[in-house]
């Protein structure tokens, strides 16, 4: 009884009983009671009368908890629940409807379908939800921040092979800096920075991605993780002697800049070096000396604050002692070294038992020891193990053996075997 006496209401059917029983005790009129809950006198007076009559329930729409006229037969939504489990499991709520009317003649909406798969708990092949992203705002002041990036193309139009442009773009006002390599490698993004250092100086920070180049892909060893480091790659060990800020973009969207510079470079760059001829790499890394300047007025914005972070190389800094592979290899007792597959012969007389192995940029190699340039020449006669003989065995062809009527084996077997029914039957009882 209780259950049937408890009537749950909104609470904007709380404030229009408040004042219908408030006409109804003549406490206000029913005009005042139409103005405060903003409907007409002829709807306050139809309340006040079902209020009368039925009680408080009198106030609530009598289509609450009834089905709706326009409801789907329940037979038609357990007929479309069970042809989506069994025909389509893995379509979406949009094809699927599609399919259950082009197929089966059920006309359906997908939001329908949708909420009728929800509130059934089954599963459907959903959207992959767009990463939430957040605007940043650019750096204040001219290198501060750079982005970089490799970009793979056929930027010459079949004129020439293709190969990458390693591109450089400030945050602040979108300078850019570029330069064509063969390859995107360890060398190459080397070759830019030093060109980039020699134009405008070291940036404060780099912004590039997770490249293997980049970033290095091993793992932290027991050691650098106790002492609180990680594992270097050749870029970020010669970043960090420029003492430059080595920073990694967890997505392409996060360095937009430089992904941007590249798209219009492939528009307007190709045009342009079609234009003037280009059909190399020499001749167009001479023609961005030119084209970049222009694209900067054209494109550049000022920076938000007046300054240059960029630091101007120290006197005495080698770029190719710290703009290069360092490998550090074992000096062995007869005085060689071992690195990629070759053997070298050092011709100074050391006490070391490692040495530094050193890949410029320009494609030499030096040996160092401490600030010691080692003298060293390849060894390309080395004695080699004489391969083992290997003795040749004539091939024949293994019989299977099959033994003689008389061998132990069959007699064995012939006095066995039941000679007579009667011993047979005998024997399987």
């Amino acid at each position: 009884m209780a259950g049937k006496d408890m009537v749950t209401m909104s609470q904007k059917e709380l404030r229009r009983l408040h004042f219908v029983r408030n006409a109804l005790g003549k406490v206000i009129t029913q005009r005042e009671a139409a103005e405060a809950t903003q409907i007409s006198e002829r709807e306050i007076r139809r309340l006040i009368k079902r209020v009368r009559e039925e009680g408080d329930r009198g106030l609530i729409h009598r289509s609450r908890g009834r089905p709706s006229n326009h409801a789907i037969d329940a037979k038609v939504k357990t007929k479309a629940l069970d042809l989506f489990k069994t025909k389509y499991p893995d379509f979406g709520p949009t094809l699927a409807a599609e399919k259950l009317f082009e197929k089966d003649k059920i006309n359906l909406s997908d939001e329908t379908l949708r909420l009728w798969l929800i509130k059934a708990d089954i599963p459907y092949k959903q959207r992959k939800k767009r990463p939430h992203r957040e605007w940043r705002e650019r750096k204040h002041y001219l290198g501060e921040m750079i982005q970089t990036d490799g970009s793979h193309h056929d930027w010459f139009e079949g004129r020439a092979p293709k190969c990458v442009l390693m591109g450089y773009i400030d945050d602040a006002t979108g300078k850019p800096f570029a330069r064509f390599e063969p390859y995107e490698g360890t060398l190459p993004a080397m070759r830019a920075l030093k060109g980039y250092i020699v134009k405008y100086g070291i940036p404060g920070s780099l912004y590039l991605d997770k490249h293997m180049i980049y970033r290095a892909p091993r793992k932290q060893t027991i050691e650098e993780e106790l002492s609180g480091t990680h594992a270097l790659s050749h870029f970020e060990r010669a970043c960090e002697g420029l003492g430059i800020n080595v920073i990694h973009a967890n997505s392409p969207q996060a360095k937009g800049r430089i992904e941007r510079l590249f798209g219009t470079f492939q528009d307007r760059l190709i045009k342009e070096m079609r234009l003037a001829n280009v059909s190399g790499m020499e001749e167009g890394n001479r023609f961005l000396r030119r084209y970049l300047p222009i694209y900067f007025k054209r494109f550049g914005v000022p920076p938000a604050r007046e300054g240059d972070m960029h630091r101007p190389l120290p006197k005495g800094i080698d770029l190719n002692r710290i703009l290069c592979k360092k490998t550090e290899r074992l000096l062995r007792n007869d005085f060689t070294v071992a690195h990629e597959g070759q053997l070298y012969q050092v011709l100074d007389n050391i006490r070391a038992q490692k040495v530094v192995v050193e890949e410029r940029m320009d494609g030499t190699m030096v040996l160092q020891y401490g600030d010691l340039k080692l003298k060293y020449k390849l060894i390309t006669a080395r004695s080699q193990k004489p391969e083992p003989k290997l003795k040749k065995q004539a091939f024949r062809i293994r019989k299977t053996w099959i033994p003689p009527s008389d061998h132990p084996w069959r007699h064995f077997i012939l006095e066995s075997r039941p000679k007579n029914t009667e011993e047979l039957v005998t024997a399987q009882a």
